[in-house]
């Protein structure tokens, strides 16, 4: 039986590392589930604030005065622990999430997409790599969601505890896509 062990790997397996998340006794390394807990960790409001900062400089809304016709989207904080691949935490990630699950199809959106990867073309491409001795890179595309412009109105809340002090009431026009929303992939 192969193990590994036996195979002189000795990093913890990512599959079964999630219960060192709820071993801490200090509340550290637990993944909040809501603003709140989140706000309570410098670690946390960091995250967030990065978040906001990529945000804002890829001017994914502007602050517009909301009217009665305009059906405006909650949205949430969601936060996740990257680890490096020794199990030692590599960064804090928070995601502004539009709650896109009160869109209604041909109202708020014309299609959606869903990407899959296809597993037979990666073998295809890790296999030309070896044969032709090609370097192969993984990259992670920060905020990728962010990069295309949405063709329909979309109009969020102002995220939790980012509010404009000079326009407190009015909403966000979304004008690139963001996490959540049905249309975000199709765009």
């Amino acid at each position: 039986m192969v193990t590994r062990a036996k195979d002189g790997i000795h990093k913890p397996n990512p599959r079964y590392a999630h219960h060192a998340l709820f071993a801490d006794s200090t509340n550290a390394l637990i993944e909040p589930t809501s603003f709140s807990q989140s706000n309570t960790q410098i670690e946390w409001r960091r995250a967030m604030a990065d978040e906001f900062n990529a945000l804002q400089c890829a001017g994914t809304w502007v602050l517009v005065p909301p009217t009665s016709h305009m059906k405006i989207l909650p949205n949430k904080w969601v936060f996740h622990i990257k680890h490096n691949s020794d199990g030692s935490i590599q960064h804090y990630k928070a995601h502004l999430v539009a709650n896109g699950f009160h869109q209604q199809e041909g109202m708020d959106y014309g299609e959606t997409f869903s990407p899959v990867v296809n597993h037979s073309t990666i073998r295809l491409i890790l296999a030309l790599s070896v044969q032709f001795n090609w370097v192969v890179i993984q990259l992670d595309v920060q905020n990728a969601f962010l990069y295309e412009y949405l063709s329909e109105d979309v109009f969020m809340k102002q995220p939790t505890s980012f509010v404009d002090p000079q326009s407190p009431h009015h909403v966000c026009q979304l004008k690139h896509s963001l996490y959540g929303l049905k249309q975000a992939p199709y765009a």
